[in-house]
Formats: structure tokens, sequence, C-alpha cells
């Protein structure tokens, strides 16, 4: 029984809770030492989402052998909070921009509160300076958690939540790339649809596919079903197993490639390192399956390269193979990009964070258009870049017009 001194602390604490969410400042809050009658029952992380323009508090209850996800708005999360602590759980963690305090009852019921600053804030005595850094690191938590339970399977975390230093590039892969997808699936509306079907091929180990699948149903609100092509057999029957033991639905694996693969209503097609013509064939899956956003990474370039013939004026420029090869892989990867636009997507060219440890790293991101357009202009500036450059064959082109 929670005497009144000790229920006022409790009332305090989340009250804290409140602010902090209201100000944006909240990280996570974590309920643990559970006590309760759900013997399966581990812990519950508490962290702040935005699902279709709402801020709702995302509950992770971590059992045994599965997860399970609930979102509740402010009010609704703090009763929750309120009726399970002191009862079913008897610690609470509550991480802010600001300060961690940790709340814990003790076998008689009273509650001990020990408040500290975040180790990790920014010291700053003006406000005004430290603002836009952390509402970056707030938006930065948005996209992937690092006590997701996938991340620990995974090998990316370890039974703590805490990132393995060896593979901490990794894990800022995976930030990045999820920050990608969001923003390209806000630009597109596909965070208002009932369900969507993601395709991800060359999936290998999976990082980014159970990166995809866990931020669109735990952010989102959307039926998802995510699917990872993979050529290795292993690579497959690895990845299936890990989702069987995460109880995760509406993921999963199956054995294949991008240039045999049959794909049907994909709303999300993603080819990640996708080998010469590879990024060729994912693009033209994309396209002929009416996919809404196009990820590609290519990393090679070999069909234009022995085509290409240098104009005089770019001869002594070209005489050296490394110029050749970049020059080769400017025009492919532009070529790419115009034949998308002509095909009714707005696309983007840059350099993305290696996923393979390369020093440097490509990504194509088409984005379907709503309204059509003449694209007879583009069509007009591809056939004289191919003429002026004597390329008589791409292979995304040849394959647009089968």
């Amino acid at each position: 029984m929670i005497d009144t001194k000790s229920s006022a602390e409790l009332d305090n604490f989340l009250a804290d809770c409140r602010q902090a969410f209201t100000a944006g400042a909240l990280q996570r809050l974590v309920l643990s030492k559970y006590k309760g009658a759900d013997v399966d029952l581990n812990r519950i992380t508490i962290r702040p989402v935005q699902i279709k323009d709402q801020q709702l508090l995302s509950f992770l209850y971590e059992y045994r052998t599965n997860h399970v996800t609930k979102n509740f708005a402010i009010e609704e999360a703090i009763v929750q909070s309120q009726q399970s602590l002191g009862s079913d759980f008897h610690n609470a963690h509550m991480i802010t921009d600001e300060w961690e305090t940790q709340l814990s009852f003790s076998k008689k019921g009273k509650v001990l509160v020990n408040k500290n600053r975040n180790k990790n804030s920014a010291p700053s005595s003006d406000t005004r300076d430290v603002q836009p850094e952390l509402a970056h690191n707030r938006n930065k938590l948005r996209y992937v958690e690092q006590d997701r339970p996938y991340l620990r399977e995974l090998g990316i975390t370890d039974a703590n939540g805490q990132i393995i230093p060896a593979m901490s590039r990794k894990w800022k892969q995976i930030n990045k790339f999820i920050e990608v997808l969001s923003t390209a699936i806000q630009q597109t509306g596909l965070d208002k649809r009932n369900e969507l079907h993601i395709a991800d091929f060359g999936s290998g180990k999976a990082y980014l596919t159970f990166a995809v699948h866990d931020y669109v149903s735990a952010n989102l609100g959307v039926n998802t079903q995510v699917t990872g092509v993979e050529l290795r057999q292993g690579l497959v029957d690895l990845c299936n197993q890990t989702a069987q033991k995460l109880s995760l639905n509406g993921i999963k694996f199956e054995q294949g490639d991008v240039q045999h693969f049959s794909a049907q209503n994909i709303n999300i097609m993603i080819a990640l390192h996708a080998c010469d013509t590879a990024t060729d064939y994912a693009l033209n899956m994309g396209i002929r399956t009416g996919a809404e956003i196009i990820m590609c990474s290519p990393c090679c370039h070999k069909q234009i390269r022995p085509q290409l013939k240098s104009p005089a004026l770019l001869a002594p420029v070209l005489q050296h193979g490394i110029h050749l090869g970049q020059e080769a892989e400017m025009l492919t990867d532009g070529l790419r990009a115009l034949l998308l636009e002509a095909h009714g997507y707005d696309t983007k060219v840059f350099e993305f964070i290696s996923l393979e440890h390369t020093s440097k790293n490509k990504m194509i991101l088409a984005q379907k258009r709503k309204t059509p357009r003449d694209n007879s202009e583009i069509l007009q500036q591809i056939a004289d870049i191919k003429a002026f450059y004597g390329i008589t064959e791409q292979c995304l082109e040849t394959l647009l017009q089968n």
C-alpha cells in the first residue's frame, strides 16, 4: 500500500513525465522490476512517436518470447503508468533531454526518487544555444530507438540495449536510411494508407529489412507486409528464424533475385547494392509494379563504360582510367534518373552513408508523381546524351521498351 507522501512523489514523477512529453523533451520511460501476474512480461519501454500528425506514446510490452506495441495519448498513458507503478512494476527510469530520474518502490511501498542531470545532454547556460541540437536529437530518436528487440537479435545492441562498439557504424547507417525513407513516405502520402507492401531485394542479413518493418509498423500504424528477397538460401532461413523468434507478423523472406522475381502491387521497392544491370532490373520492376517509392543503390557500372566514345575535346581528360570510370558512373546513374523522370517519378541522386563500409555510396530515390506531365523533352534529352557519347544501349531503357 502506497502512503500519502509516496503517492504525492509518484504524482510528481508522472507530472514531470507529462511536462517533458508536452515540451518534446521526453526520450523514453522504462517500467521494470515486474511483480505482476503475467510471468512472461519483463518490462515496458515507453517512447514518444508521431502517427499521422498526432503525438502519442508507444508502449512496447517486452515478453519472454514476443513483443507487443500499443499506442496511447498522453493522458491515457499517464493513467496506465499510474495503475502499473507500485502494483505491477516497482521501478521506473525516465530520460529526458535534461534529466534522468529513477523511481523505485520499497517493500513497504515507500517511493524513492533519484534525479540527476542527463550526462548526454549538451551543456549550455542559454537554452537558445542548445534548442536546435536538442530538436535534431529528438527527430533522430523517432526513427530508430536502440532498445528495439530486433537490434538485439541482429547483434547491433547487447542485452542491456547498448550499441555494440563494432556495430556503431551500422547503427548510424540504419538510422540514416530510415530517416530518408520516413521523409519519402510522408511526401508520397503513404503514411495515410491502410496497408503497405514493401519489397527489399538483396536483403542479405536484413538489418534494413527488419528496421523498415519495425519503423512502419510501430510508428505509422499501417498494416504492413515486408518481403525480403535474397539469393542465398542460408540467409533466407536465418532471417525467417529471427522473425519467428521475435513473433513478428508482416515480415517474411524468400529466395530469389530481382531479375527473376515476380512482384505485384509493391508500394516501396528497395534494392541496395544491386550490382551493375541488377539496378536496372530493380528500377524496371519498381516502375512496372507502380511503386510509389523506389530506392536503389548501385555499386558498379559495367555496361556503359565499354560503349563510351569520348568527344575529342574531352579525350585528354578521359585518357585516365579513373576519370573514365567516374564518367561512366555519372552517365549510367544520370540516364537512370532521367528514365525514371520520363516514367512518372521525381528523382534524386545523392551520396548516402555506406552500407558496405566503402568510402562512398550513391542512392537513387524516386517518388511517383501524383500528376502526369509531358515527358517528350526528357526523352529527347536521353537520346541526345546517348548520341553525344556513342551509347547504343542502356539496360533500363531496353527493359522499359519491352
